[in-house]
């Protein structure tokens, strides 16, 4: 294989399996608006409440509200709201904004933690929580190690992030709550497979999907529609979770692969993640595990340098093409077409009102072949 001088686009990309993307509907815009209007809300008077306290908690309480207010695509709010529509609830009512809300701010917490296991220097365009708060601290010439401190405020935020998710809740019934509390095990177990695939050099097909499914596809699709429905009607809560899984599983396995594709392919001016992120830190994608699965010896060498700590862009853009070569970016986005498919599939057939089944349709095309 010849070498590159710098990091190259492989010679086969996702466009030139699926040349069309999908935009994105134009009730996420608006049900983005109404979340982002809430969170501003929420935050602004208690980033002042606790500045008046002690002004160093300005900068802290400011970061959760810089976070979730520099963008995102509120999917989670979105498919909370439609979820609730599904079954004859108000998509504009509060409860569900709120919800909408909670989401936010949980996977604000994700992300500072998630951020400070994987020692992510950007997120979103910027420079993460706990690189900030290290640079600050060794800028400052303060006592102790730079690192553990930036990473245990980063810590710190992201624990406070969850507690505003969870008051955002407050008035929710019993069976929204029991979803909630199990969307957030699940999302914790999910991150725990992931970092133990990450150390333990997981290239299982199953095992890569199951990771898959737990630390993103649930708590990003199937849940917020579980959650929705049971804010709108919580006695039909047990006649529509089956269906509605039936469509948010598959396409929360879809969305999930599709970031994975971002992570390995994904330009960093796009995404606002260094380019091969994934790559990088030996993520156990099902993209990875299907191009071990399908390897020569020669490209299997080549993908052996996946989470290794040096990789070069040379390397990364090496083993950018050897997963082209294995075919394996072609087989996962047939997976992710197949698996759209499904869930679209299962939501046209599905009872449920039919202005939500519209707009869950044309979600599913969106997440499927969103390019950030």
């Amino acid at each position: 294989m010849p070498r590159r001088d710098s990091l190259a686009r492989p010679t086969t990309n996702r466009h030139s399996l699926r040349s069309v993307t999908t935009q994105a509907p134009l009730s996420l815009r608006l049900i983005a608006d109404r979340v982002a209007a809430r969170l501003d809300d929420v935050l602004t008077p208690e980033l002042e409440r606790w500045a008046a306290l002690d002004p160093d908690l300005r900068d802290p309480m400011t970061e959760i509200r810089r976070l979730v207010l520099s963008g995102g695509k509120r999917l989670r709010p979105a498919f909370c709201t439609w979820g609730h529509a599904a079954v004859g609830g108000d998509p504009e009512a509060q409860i569900v904004t709120d919800a909408g809300v909670a989401f936010e701010l949980m996977h604000a917490f994700a992300l500072f933690h998630d951020d400070v296991m994987d020692d992510a220097e950007s997120r979103r365009g910027g420079p993460t929580a706990h690189a900030l708060w290290g640079r600050r601290h060794a800028e400052s010439g303060w006592t102790g190690e730079s690192r553990r401190f930036g990473e245990g405020v980063a810590i710190l935020i992201g624990d406070l992030a969850f507690v505003y998710a969870d008051q955002m809740l407050a008035d929710a019934n019993r069976t929204a709550w029991r979803i909630w509390n199990e969307l957030r095990i699940e999302l914790n177990v999910g991150q725990l497979l992931d970092i133990l695939g990450s150390v333990s050099g997981v290239r299982d097909v199953d095992q890569a999907e199951r990771i898959c499914r737990y630390k993103s596809g649930k708590y990003t699709i199937e849940r917020p529609l579980h959650l929705g429905a049971a804010l709108a009607d919580p006695d039909r809560f047990e006649t529509i979770a089956p269906v509605l899984s039936a469509y948010g599983l598959p396409l929360g396995d879809a969305f999930q692969m599709r970031d994975d594709v971002m992570g390995a392919f994904g330009d960093s001016a796009t995404t606002g993640k260094p380019v091969g992120g994934d790559l990088r830190e030996g993520k156990p994608t099902p993209l990875l595990a299907r191009a071990l699965a399908a390897a020569s010896a020669s490209q299997a060498e080549v993908l052996a340098k996946v989470g290794r700590a040096d990789l070069s862009d040379v390397d990364v853009a090496d083993i950018q093409q050897a997963i082209v070569d294995t075919g394996a970016l072609a087989d996962l986005e047939a997976t992710i077409g197949r698996l759209t498919d499904e869930a679209t599939a299962a939501i046209g057939a599905a009872d449920i009102v039919d202005s939500a089944r519209d707009e869950l349709i044309a979600l599913a095309a969106f997440v499927s072949q969103r390019e950030v």
